[in-house]
């Protein structure tokens, strides 16, 4: 990632330059770390890193700039509380001044001041409305007490915008491309039973179909493994 000249890491430049670099990225993971290097440069933050969600599932640990920051989200995670769970539900930012005196996690923040982490800033990364507009938080950290102003909440609120937006596009890109290569195999799957078996489109189709749903597996894991093992599953 480029470097970013301190005084004009909150300039309009810097964040036109970041969407680019995050327009450009070739995929989710190249788009977060982008994201949180741009956070260490552009925030009051000695530590950042990004959670990832998906509708159903826990949030995912996508990047961190620090092994410390690991730690902080997965004590998180495996309670299921904790500021970065709070965000992600309410969609608004939290902001601890202190982790040696706030009293909303105490079992939490206790563990992370021991850690050697004081301010904590977690912010959502939001799409639109509705039950999936939750993409995952920004999560800025710092060893000093009251590290972030209201300055570095505007801020990182703009870095999450560009970042939801990335991070959303990138997501479906990717599901577009698992989707082309699902149709390639299934295709390749229906080639193969069409010559074994002498039948039409249609009838290798219904074919696949059939012991997917006898199976219980995936269309594409069928296809797959009939590409494979040239057999169907049982």
């Amino acid at each position: 990632m480029a470097e970013f000249d301190h005084a004009a890491t909150t300039s309009a430049d810097a964040f036109a330059q970041l969407a680019v670099e995050l327009h450009d990225a070739p995929g989710i993971e190249e788009t977060i770390d982008a994201v949180v290097q741009f956070a260490l440069q552009a925030l009051n933050c000695t530590y950042a890193g990004v959670a990832l969600h998906r509708r159903g599932s826990r949030p995912e640990i996508a990047a961190v700039t620090d092994p410390v920051v690991a730690e902080v989200y997965e004590l998180q995670i495996d309670d299921g509380d904790g500021p970065l769970v709070t965000a992600l539900r309410d969609r608004s930012n939290v902001l601890i001044r202190d982790t040696s005196t706030d009293t909303r996690w105490p079992k939490w923040t206790a563990r992370v001041a021991q850690l050697g982490v004081r301010s904590v800033l977690d912010v959502p990364l939001t799409t639109g409305t509705g039950s999936s507009a939750s993409v995952g938080v920004l999560g800025l950290y710092s060893p000093d007490p009251d590290a972030f102003g209201a300055d570095d909440e505007a801020i990182a609120h703009i870095l999450a915008r560009h970042a939801s937006v990335a991070v959303a596009t990138a997501r479906h890109e990717e599901t577009m491309a698992q989707a082309v290569d699902a149709r390639k195999l299934v295709g390749q799957a229906m080639g193969i039973l069409m010559e074994r078996f002498d039948v039409d489109g249609d009838r290798a189709f219904a074919i696949l179909k059939r012991y997917s749903q006898d199976t219980n597996t995936k269309l594409r894991d069928v296809a797959q493994h009939l590409i494979d093992t040239r057999k169907l599953p049982h």
